[in-house]
């Protein structure tokens, strides 16, 4: 929809934190509106799957294993594509997705799509600290800490040149139009459209499902810290949140 709303053309996608690629943000475009696009993963076996589908021969989309960091992702993307106004750009990583975004300038996408973590809330601008080598569960049991704000990830869009022009409706992805091209789109706030993630993926400390509800996730990751974005400081959730 965003997509036939705005010119875009050069129909290149930049997507990464893709799996195994049969869930994504851009695999429609490749396949039904004829996109090209990059693809990166950290698992080598991701890779090799999206390697082996059809898409790969089908298709115009280069799959690439690494570990994706501030410090490394110019250069993957760099190595992929020497145009800068590329259509769409999704990131989603689990863990250092503002961070990331934030680094990035080999590209000046006309969308971005932006996983964000509901649990943090609409009110508060927070990410997780930068961490080169975070990993979800490694960082917590639950699952549950990753990620940034949907506030975090708004104001991080409008210092970057972007809209916010809403999230879907499962509470996972937040939606962004650069700000030269975003008249078609109206522009709510965090709190007219933030979404609670009805996700109930959140693990105990053996590693089984809890199914959660979601007022009681932020608790269980109180004692973690988050970057407090508005006063650039580090506290741990309990402290901003006052839990």
């Amino acid at each position: 929809y965003i997509a036939d709303r705005i010119a875009i053309p050069n129909k290149i996608f930049v997507e990464f934190g893709v799996e195994n690629y049969t869930e994504s943000n851009t695999r429609f475009l490749l396949v039904n509106n004829n996109w090209s696009g990059l693809a990166i993963d950290g698992s080598k076996d991701n890779i090799r799957f999206i390697k082996n589908d059809f898409i790969y021969w089908k298709y115009d989309i280069t799959a690439v294993h690494s570990f994706i960091t501030k410090d490394n992702i110019n250069r993957l993307i760099g190595d992929y594509t020497s145009v800068s106004d590329i259509g769409l750009l999704s990131v989603d990583i689990d863990g250092n997705d503002y961070w990331v975004w934030d680094a990035i300038s080999a590209i000046n996408p006309r969308i971005v799509v932006v996983e964000y973590n509901a649990v943090f809330g609409a009110q508060k601008q927070v990410t997780v600290p930068y961490k080169e080598d975070f990993v979800r569960r490694k960082a917590h049991y639950s699952d549950l800490y990753f990620g940034a704000s949907l506030p975090a990830l708004v104001q991080l869009a409008n210092k970057k040149g972007y809209d916010f022009i809403g999230v879907a409706s499962g509470g996972i992805n937040a939606f962004f139009v650069r700000k030269d091209l975003s008249a078609p789109f109206k522009k709510p706030s965090v709190e007219q459209a933030f979404v609670p993630s009805p996700n109930r993926d959140s693990r105990d400390e053996k590693g089984n499902l809890s199914f959660l509800p979601f007022e009681k996730r932020l608790s269980v990751i109180a004692g973690l810290p988050v970057y407090d974005i508005e006063q650039a400081t580090t506290k741990t959730i309990r402290e901003l949140y006052r839990l």
